[in-house]
């Protein structure tokens, strides 16, 4: 086991942030663990629909990429399409700990 899971093998990302802005959109700002490369998720959500998501670090091209598929679609839905993927040797990767923020926001409401 590495030393980035405990021993379960979860690697949860750490909430750094959770605040309903003024607008009442919901703001949460996470660090992902599990030895991925991105440093930080930031994910803006209205009810439901996630409105953005900024990935800090992490393949430019496949972050962006994720944060423009999810963008418009349902927390849950996209939670659901993007948990559990692989990356490298890693037991997550960058849209896994995404999906693990979105079922953060979705537990917390």
């Amino acid at each position: 086991m590495d030393s980035f899971s405990d021993t379960f093998g979860n690697v949860e990302p750490v909430i750094l942030e959770d605040t309903v802005l003024d607008n009442g959109m919901r703001y949460v700002r996470a660090i992902p663990q599990g030895g991925v490369c991105s440093q930080m998720i930031e994910v803006l959500i209205n009810g439901e629909v996630i409105e953005a998501v900024r990935y800090t670090g992490g393949c430019s091209g496949n972050t962006q990429g994720v944060a423009a598929l999810v963008k418009g679609m349902s927390a849950s839905e996209a939670a659901k399409r993007i948990e559990g993927i692989q990356c490298g040797g890693n037991i997550t990767s960058c849209p896994d700990q995404l999906s693990r923020v979105l079922k953060h926001i979705l537990n917390k409401k």
